[in-house]
């Protein structure tokens, strides 16, 4: 089971990336990403990360090859990333290629297409 935990509902993902978690991780679940406020300190960011550490594991109790999809603001993702591969859980995340495509009239437009999910290397603390 893939347990997403990220701005983008696995609902909305291109049917490529539907198809790779399904096929990698078997079910797939969401657990909304928190708003981070950009004034918090490094305390309050880890307060956050213990609370969603705790969170995903309720989410995940019982569940099969259990796995976390973790994309969002980096100092909350990489404390939780922390916590959870304490407790054993892989954590991944999502690559794409950028594209940019420039317009006639000299508009770029940036699209993000899916290739993989890439296990977060240990995070040392």
């Amino acid at each position: 089971m893939l347990l997403n935990l990220s701005n983008h509902p696995s609902p909305l993902w291109p049917d490529n990336q539907q198809a790779a978690a399904r096929g990698q991780f078997g079910e797939i679940a969401d657990l909304p990403f928190p708003a981070i406020d950009p004034d918090c300190d490094t305390a309050e960011v880890e307060q956050m990360a213990a609370q969603y550490e705790a969170l995903v594991a309720e989410r995940l109790q019982g569940a099969a090859a259990p796995a976390v999809h973790l994309m969002g603001e980096m100092s909350f993702t990489v404390a939780l990333t922390a916590r959870l591969q304490r407790r054993g859980l892989p954590v991944y995340c999502s690559t794409t290629r950028r594209q940019v495509i420039e317009e006639k009239d000299g508009r770029k437009t940036t699209q993000f297409v899916f290739v993989r999910f890439r296990q977060y290397p240990a995070v040392q603390s």
